[in-house]
């Protein structure tokens, strides 16, 4: 295959995610190290529709049936392909992006042998999303308000251990997320979301196995095994390799295991729409989490949706600035006397600071919102 068909097969790719990539040498590379030319002709019959039944399929791409099966098994192993039942039982093929999720996360949840192969990925992905930064800064005042249309990538299932308040939050910075009447909040503690499940399967953190590959281990755990999903998504990892099949007694014998090292616990649902069942979750640390880092270094926007937000009683406080150091989107930070004080814009309200607090000076109040604070301008 020609590098034209690699980089015309790279913007279907990057049309089935978020991230606006610009279509750069790096990427063809990635691309190059996962796909053959024959894989690249099936990935180039997602132009125009990104997901496609096998009938769809064969007139999209012009390829016989066992031809699609074969190729459709080869890209699901990479994560670029999503071919599992629906509740009809018709198989939809999705494609899938690089990031967010994708190639990158299904790869880097495997376990993985730390051999030249696996470092060189790791490294090309760590200069595409640096390439990305650099397009996005170069280009702020034209991209940057695109990510104000974007639903929240993930929401906050916070550590409840401590004082839950049932006041509404009014915060008139953010606004309400839309959920229709009829439908429930969201399950708010995470014991019970895992209960709702049959299948559970478990894989490695995908963004600290990455870290790992590139010599940067983790500062807060030593936990690898910790990135759930559920469902069809668990079957899918299970079948590619990605994760294994667990009981529902050691997914929560995971679960604190996280919690006692401060993890976040992140729920993700289809197509970001929170009244829908979840179908995964992350336990995500300040130095290693993918989105939190490049809100960081000025990819993405921050982008949220949460239940609770951090009340500090500053009565209580004594400045000892735990909850500074654990917070892991800087959202608390000491005031004039040394008092802890939160940022209401950031806070995704996980109840680490909670949790963590040895003074049980902070609480939570409850109330459905959506966090979001803009990307970062680096660059005058």
């Amino acid at each position: 295959m020609s590098e034209q068909n690699y980089r015309k097969a790279a913007r279907v790719i990057v049309k089935a995610g978020v991230f606006p990539f610009p279509i750069t040498d790096t990427m063809i590379e990635i691309l190059k190290m996962l796909i053959s030319g024959e894989e690249l002709e099936l990935v180039m019959a997602f132009k125009r529709k990104l997901s496609q039944t096998m009938d769809q399929l064969k007139q999209s791409s012009k390829m016989s049936e066992s031809q699609i099966h074969r190729l459709t098994n080869s890209l699901s192993k990479i994560g670029l392909i999503f071919n599992q039942p629906s509740s009809t039982g018709i198989i939809v093929y999705r494609l899938m992006p690089l990031v967010m999720v994708g190639v990158f996360e299904y790869t880097f949840m495997k376990k993985l042998g730390f051999n030249e192969t696996e470092k060189k990925l790791a490294s090309l992905f760590t200069r595409l999303f640096e390439e990305l930064r650099d397009f996005i800064q170069d280009n702020y005042d034209t991209i940057a308000p695109y990510f104000e249309s974007v639903p929240p990538y993930d929401r906050t299932v916070p550590i409840l251990e401590k004082n839950v308040s049932d006041k509404e939050i009014q915060i008139s910075i953010n606004k309400e997320i839309d959920v229709p009447e009829e439908q429930i909040i969201p399950t708010q503690e995470v014991e019970e979301i895992i209960k709702k499940f049959e299948d559970i399967a478990v894989g490695h953190c995908f963004c600290r196995h990455h870290k790992d590959l590139l010599g940067k281990p983790c500062k807060i755990t030593k936990l690898r095994e910790n990135c759930f999903t559920f469902g069809k998504s668990a079957r899918y990892c299970v079948e590619q390799g990605f994760a294994r099949t667990i009981s529902k007694e050691e997914a929560l014998r995971i679960l604190k295991e996280s919690e006692k090292d401060g993890l976040v616990h992140k729920a993700f649902h289809p197509g970001s729409k929170i009244a829908r069942d979840e179908t995964s979750i992350c336990n995500c640390c300040k130095c290693c989490c993918g989105t939190l880092e490049w809100w960081r270094m000025g990819v993405t926007a921050m982008i949220n949706s949460t239940n609770y937000l951090c009340q500090i009683d500053k009565d209580k406080c004594i400045g000892c600035g735990t909850c500074v150091e654990k917070c892991p989107v800087e959202a608390i930070q000491g005031d004039d006397n040394n008092k802890a004080e939160c940022n209401k814009e950031w806070c995704i309200g996980c109840g680490v600071c909670a949790h963590f607090c040895p003074e049980n000076a902070i609480s939570l109040l409850e109330g459905m919102r959506k966090v979001f604070v803009p990307v970062p301008r680096l660059r005058k």
